[in-house]
């Protein structure tokens, strides 16, 4: 068990006011020693706040009294200030079990964590939840949860999960939604194995046990060169087209009978069957944007059209005032929309740096402008090999091999949703290409403006 240790202190906030500096340990919050930034939350939203400090081994007590709507303006150093509650699952096609050696350590964490499906949009599979969790949950109303189902058949699921709680957990997630906790679900289909009558039997599941998740995402297993699983493997197109087919058989039931359509189909199973991908009006708020479904649409609407807003990310750090989401999902990359670049003209070439699944949705994006001077640059994922062609997943490595080949003193922009903290997830930084790179937002709108900008 940790503490929270204070990152930075904001100017003229109450925390600055009463002497608090970046550095010092908070030991507890009238009293109470917070296990995770949830309930540091809950325990410093009172207008009354005593918090114990341990500042190089003195230790003291503030006491800071401040208005209603006024933020301490503290910034602590983590999520979970416990440990933290580790995956003992053991799925075929966990891409953690799919990571080569070498990288950083925080990337071989395999979470099961309740709390960070809350702050982060983490799946949980539930295996580890107890009746205290629930108890928890629903006292300080922790909603949206993020759950990995896989398949209802509790057989199934627990073969899928190389666990035998996997047959029983889901009742964990009975009782969330019997509760009212907006829970988003997920499945992963693994050709062979959960597709086909599986993933049928699971739709029905759904429809019978679980209708009232607030969504259920259904995407396509990733497949590294590294995996050690026989039965692991990419789908083919025919099995990518009949997975769309039972998806869009399954929307209309749903809307026929619960007003809405619940389930998608992820974007990479439009990209493997090559069919367009559905209306932007029937994925809604683009809630499951973050699991890969209605991303090429959103993309598609911010870049046509600039007022488009989505909510992002997912998670209750879109608001939290507290922890950075350092160690799970650090900030991607400092970027500085007024930065000049020197000696850029209109005539200076451009290369849009993307994976090979990204290619296939900005291509027509790019072709829209009719610009000459702007190209795409797919980036092959040699890196993990396999069906990996997402542009989150692009590594230093391969921009290496990639840049060599290109033009000098041409523009080249790159998304920042390959960047975490500003590294790769190979720990190379962009300073280290051979080609000078604008690292920008993953975003359709910052796009066409930097694209149609006097800047270029």
């Amino acid at each position: 068990m940790s503490v929270p240790t204070i990152v930075s202190v904001s100017p003229n906030s109450p925390a600055e006011q009463h002497g608090l500096r970046g550095g010092e340990e908070i030991l507890a919050i009238n009293g109470c020693v917070p296990r995770d930034v949830i309930e540091y939350q809950l325990l410093i939203d009172e207008p009354q706040v005593t918090l114990e400090i341990n500042s190089g081994g003195i230790h003291s007590e503030v006491e800071i009294t401040r208005q209603a709507g006024i933020p301490l303006g503290i910034e602590v150093d983590g999520a979970l200030f416990d440990r933290v509650r580790t995956c003992d699952n053991h799925c075929e096609f966990c891409f953690i079990y799919q990571l080569p050696p070498g990288l950083r350590k925080s990337l071989y964490l395999k979470d099961d964590d309740y709390r960070l499906s809350f702050l982060y949009g983490n799946f949980t599979t539930l295996t580890r939840f107890t009746e205290s969790d629930l108890e928890r949950v629903l006292a300080e109303g922790l909603s949206p949860l993020y759950v990995s189902i896989h398949a209802t058949d509790p057989n199934k699921r627990s073969e899928m999960l190389r666990n035998r709680r996997g047959a029983t957990s889901l009742r964990w997630l009975s009782e969330l939604l019997d509760n009212g906790v907006a829970v988003h679900g997920q499945v992963v289909v693994c050709p062979g194995v959960n597709d086909g009558y599986w993933l049928e039997d699971t739709l029905a599941g759904i429809a019978e046990k679980y209708s009232e998740l607030a969504t259920l995402s259904v995407v396509p297993l990733g497949v590294s060169k590294y995996t050690n699983e026989p039965r692991m493997r990419s789908h083919t197109r025919a099995e990518a087209n009949k997975v769309v087919d039972q998806i869009e058989v399954w929307q209309q039931l749903f809307k026929e009978h619960l007003g809405r359509y619940l389930v998608y189909a992820a974007d990479e199973y439009y990209l493997a069957a090559e069919r367009d991908f559905p209306a932007a009006e029937s994925y809604g708020d683009f809630e499951m944007y973050e699991d890969g479904i209605g991303m090429a649409r959103a993309f598609e609407l911010e870049f046509s059209n600039q007022d488009f807003k989505r909510d992002k990310p997912s998670g209750f750090f879109a608001s939290v005032e507290g922890a950075p989401p350092l160690g799970f999902r650090a900030p991607r990359a400092e970027i500085n929309d007024e930065e000049k670049k020197n000696e850029k003209t209109t005539e200076t070439p451009v290369g849009v740096l993307t994976g090979e699944l990204g290619a296939e949705v900005i291509r027509p994006l790019i072709a829209s402008l009719n610009r000459k001077d702007v190209r795409i640059v797919p980036v092959k994922n040699n890196f993990f090999g396999g069906n990996i062609g997402v542009t989150g997943l692009i590594v230093g490595e391969d921009l290496v091999r990639v840049l060599s080949t290109e033009p000098e003193g041409h523009r080249y922009l790159l998304p920042d949703v390959c960047l975490s903290g500003g590294r790769f997830l190979d720990g190379m930084t962009p300073s280290e290409l051979p080609r000078e790179v604008e690292v920008i937002p993953t975003d359709g709108a910052f796009l066409k403006k930097t694209l149609t900008s006097n800047r270029l």
